[in-house]
Formats: C-alpha cells, structure tokens, sequence
C-alpha cells in the first residue's frame, strides 16, 4: 500500500504536469490555469510561481506564464542545429546560435567551418552586450535595429575581433526576437561585405528556425 508520502508526491507531480500541459504554447494567467487544471486560483499561481523559479515556466510583463526557458531552449536546439550544419555547408563558415542572458549573450550552438582558418566559439561561450553582430541584434541598440529595417541582417566588420568578421539575423517568434543566427567568416574570404556576401542565406536559416519553434 503506497505510503501517504508517495500519495502527496504523486499528486504534486500530478498538479505539476497539469499546470504544464495548461500553458501549452501560449501565454495563460493564473485564473485560466485554474480554470484548465481545475485547481483553486492560488493554488495554480503557487505551483506556476514555483515551476518558474527553477526555469520551466516564466512571467511575462503582464504577469501571465509561458514555457520557460528549459523547454524553449530544448526546442531552439533541436530546431537549429541541422539549420546551423546547412547554413554551414552552403557557405562555408562558421554558423552559431546566439541568445541574450542579461547582459550577455550565449551561444547555445556552432556549426563550425571545416577551413583552417577559420572563426570558433564553442557552445557556452559568453560575450558581452552589444560585441559583435549578434550582441547587437540581441542588445536591440537604435542603429541595430535601423540597419535590421534597412537590411534584415546586422553586420560586423572587424569590430570586436580584428581580421574577422560576421553577420546576424534575428529568430522572431510571436514573442519577440529570442535568438540570433551568426555566420562569422575571415576577412580574407570577404568578396564585398558579411551581409552582402551571405545575407539572404543567413535570413532564410533564421526564419527556417522560427517556423519550427
């Protein structure tokens, strides 16, 4: 016979697993998780609360909770490493994945060039706000965002690291930009510009991510 401690285990798992499957894709608040979950308002607003302490659930600015960064990470992975690998092989580059925590940015992925010479940082790299293309992009400065309107890509010609340079295009989902696709390259193998260069094709990989998510 399960023991009254396996009972309350199961059933906070249970509640647990009901709030998740009540958040879905979109953005609820707490009464409409009561309403979906059956539990009482301030019980469905604890358990949210706490499944967004540990990452997967989070608030939006109107204090409603969407799926967390656990699960939205997961799925940009999934979704970006063969985009990355193809973008990669059609241009010959390094293709990364970038996101904005806090003040920086992380590379989640890197799909790197098979050149010797050639532009790495390893997934887990941090950089600072706004170094680069895509720290720009995710810092959403003014000129980022006016040469982001004129362009729909952002560059970088030997900015933050001499000798190299890259071009960024943002992931758009419902919520906003929540990641950049990077192409970093060597100057050498520049014909005109990073974004005129490859533009389109960075474009195209960062819209392909998107409609996976």
């Amino acid at each position: 016979m399960p023991s009254p401690e396996t009972n309350g285990s199961n059933r906070t798992l249970e509640r647990t697993a009901a709030i998740l499957d009540a958040v879905g894709r979109s953005a609820v608040s707490a009464s409409e998780l009561s309403r979906r979950t059956g539990l009482s308002v301030s019980t469905a607003h604890r358990l949210a609360l706490q499944l967004a302490s540990y990452g997967f659930l989070r608030r939006t600015d109107n204090g409603a909770f969407r799926l967390g960064d656990r699960f939205v990470r997961s799925a940009l992975e999934n979704a970006g490493l063969p985009v990355l690998q193809e973008l990669r092989d059609r241009t010959g580059e390094t293709a990364q994945l970038w996101v904005r925590r806090g003040q920086e940015r992380v590379c989640l992925l890197s799909a790197d060039s098979q050149h010797e010479l050639r532009a790495i940082l390893p997934p887990g790299s941090r950089l600072p706000l706004p170094q680069g293309s895509s720290g720009r992009l995710l810092a959403a400065d003014e000129d980022a965002l006016a040469e982001l309107a004129a362009n729909g890509w952002i560059e970088s010609v030997g900015a933050r690291t001499p000798g190299l340079g890259s071009i960024s295009a943002p992931v758009e989902t419902d919520e906003g930009i929540i990641a950049a696709v990077c192409l970093a390259m060597p100057l050498a193998r520049v014909v005109e510009s990073p974004g005129k260069d490859h533009g389109d094709k960075v474009i195209e990989a960062a819209k392909r991510i998107a409609q996976s998510l």
